[in-house]
């Protein structure tokens, strides 16, 4: 689904310098409405994509189509409600990436019908597939992902306790599922699941 030619990885960096930088503010955003400071104050919440680069994560996405932003700081403790803010900082990512794909789909459709080709439909194939496979992936319930912390805002004590005894070993895990390519039985499935729920919602739109 991903390509490793040369056109295509010019156009992954500012599809990625985008994606990562939407996905990181929507957490340090929705961690600020929820009571929490503390991405503000260490000069997060903004759109600049060089404040949340995280040069391992930013490769994999390069290469492999998927990996991971440096996380903004936050305090869960600070929340108004913990396990909500917990929840939806979380989310907030993710669906960012999802929102930015669907929005970039439209506007692919639009390219096409307008008879646009080149390098800007190109670029805009490759926002939904970054976008749709960044969100999958980080929803994924393995630390540091934003999926494990979704999971502990649901969960009931007794499996956070349990959660936590195995979260050192969980980078271990997330590596060998990335090196040997496991995820691929995840992520592609589920983009294609959501790539045609998106098709669907957009055949409503009148003139696509």
């Amino acid at each position: 689904m991903l390509s490793l030619d040369p056109v295509t990885i010019a156009l992954r960096i500012p599809a990625l310098l985008i994606a990562i930088t939407v996905h990181e503010f929507a957490h340090a955003r929705v961690a600020y409405a929820y009571g929490d400071a503390t991405a503000k104050a260490y000069g997060r919440m903004n759109l600049n994509p060089i404040n949340h680069l995280d040069p391992v994560g930013t490769l994999m996405i390069i290469l492999v189509g998927f990996g991971w932003a440096k996380p903004v700081p936050i305090n869960p403790y600070n929340f108004r409600n913990y396990r909500a803010g917990l929840r939806w900082v979380s989310l907030a990512g993710p669906l960012a990436n999802f929102a930015l794909a669907f929005v970039s789909l439209v506007l692919l459709r639009t390219l096409v019908i307008s008879g646009v080709g080149g390098l800007l439909l190109s670029f805009m194939v490759v926002m939904v597939q970054l976008n749709i496979l960044l969100g999958i992936f980080n929803l994924i319930p393995i630390p540091p992902l934003d999926g494990s912390k979704i999971l502990i805002s649901l969960a009931p004590q007794s499996f956070v306790n349990f959660f936590h005894q195995i979260e050192p070993y969980a980078p271990i895990i997330l590596l060998m599922l990335i090196i040997t390519r496991a995820f691929n039985y995840i992520l592609f499935p589920l983009y294609d699941l959501i790539l045609d729920l998106f098709n669907a919602i957009i055949r409503f739109i009148p003139g696509l």
